[in-house]
């Protein structure tokens, strides 16, 4: 009777990812600490790993860890810490009053490393794992920044000569009565709206960008929408496929691997996963798994998010026993992947972008150079 309790309360936990847990906010206050970012936990993992391998007690440890700080939210977080393992307070039991600051990933690790009597090596494979995921992170902001940078100079210059280059030219058309190209009555038009109603269009485009965001952000269902989109664009949808899957196969391979028990460790991955689309899929699966399925049969029916490879893969894995290292080399796997993908992506848009940059400054040479060469032939023959 106790097991079908325990059961139905952990399927209800699963369901319940993403909702606000009110019993949590007499314990903490949303408001008071910042969450710490990946460079930073990285450092306390591995710092602490350091201490504990040198001897250093536990609460030695957070002291020193408190010295080498400088950030007022971080000190309070780790006076809080030292409190409440000076009170006989696990590590684990004790951040897991900060699961806004640290996140279920990290604390979970250090749970099962507490636990096992390995959390030296846990704190390890966390700082590791967490510094694989900020590298992930610089990997594709950096594939993306030449991109934005060349689109960027491509309208600046663009609208530089629309707006302040060609308004001073277009007088002299308009003094000699010159015969226009359909390009330059373009070019006219465009720098007259622009001209006249420049500030309407950036504030129209301002407002309409903070409502799409905030409808992103707000509402569940617009940003499943967005993300299943984006994962079906031509290149980028593989970039961010690559991106989910080493993520989220890292993350469950890594907690099997810690000694968390599967249906756990699924929802840790979801809570942990930010794409919505690969959110629901580990869902599913996690519902699957509690139905008594195996991972590869609840993956089969998600083409869209998982590749065929993934699904055979991770059935090897079940039936061997060994799923933990099998999800770890898929993992490595698509991040050599990525890797490739990222090293591409500047190379592959780069030409594109060439070409859309030299036809919107062709455009608009050939409308202002047009109707000069036309006047200066006709004054010829006079």
């Amino acid at each position: 009777m106790n097991k079908y309790i325990i059961f139905f309360k952990f399927k209800e936990k699963v369901k319940n990812i993403g909702k606000i847990n009110l019993s949590n906010i007499s314990n903490i206050s949303l408001f008071s600490y910042s969450k710490f970012s990946i460079k930073k936990q990285t450092f306390f993992a591995k710092r602490l790993s350091f201490l504990i391998k040198a001897g250093v007690p536990m609460l030695e440890s957070i002291h020193v860890l408190i010295k080498q700080t400088k950030s007022k939210s971080e000190i309070k977080v780790l006076n809080k810490v030292t409190s409440d393992i000076a009170n006989g307070q696990s590590l684990a039991t004790s951040l897991s009053r900060f699961k806004g600051v640290f996140g279920n990933f990290a604390i979970n690790i250090i749970k099962a490393g507490e636990s096992s009597g390995t959390l030296m090596q846990n704190l390890n494979y966390l700082a590791d794992e967490l510094n694989k995921k900020e590298i992930l992170r610089k990997k594709i902001m950096s594939a993306l920044l030449y991109p934005i940078i060349i689109t960027i100079a491509t309208f600046g210059i663009t609208g530089l000569l629309i707006v302040y280059i060609f308004p001073k030219i277009l007088p002299i058309f308009k003094s000699l009565n010159a015969q226009l190209p359909l390009s330059t009555k373009i070019l006219i038009f465009l720098s007259e709206v622009i001209r006249d109603y420049g500030i309407h269009i950036f504030f129209g485009f301002l407002i309409l960008t903070i409502i799409v965001y905030v409808l992103n952000k707000k509402i569940p269902r617009v940003r499943l929408t967005f993300h299943k989109l984006i994962l079906r664009l031509p290149f980028i949808g593989n970039v961010v496929r690559h991106y989910n899957l080493t993520n989220t196969t890292r993350t469950l391979g890594l907690l099997l691997e810690s000694g968390i028990s599967l249906n756990e460790s699924l929802a840790i991955t979801i809570d942990t996963t930010e794409n919505l689309q690969y959110k629901k899929a580990f869902e599913d699966i996690s519902n699957g798994v509690m139905k008594g399925k195996t991972i590869s049969d609840s993956i089969s029916r998600k083409s869209i998010v998982f590749p065929d490879m993934l699904e055979q893969m991770i059935a090897i894995g079940e039936k061997s026993g060994n799923l933990s290292n099998t999800l770890i080399y898929l993992s490595e796997y698509y991040e050599n992947e990525f890797d490739d993908l990222t090293k591409n992506l500047s190379s592959s848009i780069e030409p594109l972008l060439m070409i859309i940059m030299g036809l919107l400054v062709g455009f608009v040479a050939i409308s202002i150079i047009t109707p000069i060469y036309g006047i200066t032939q006709h004054l010829q023959q006079r």
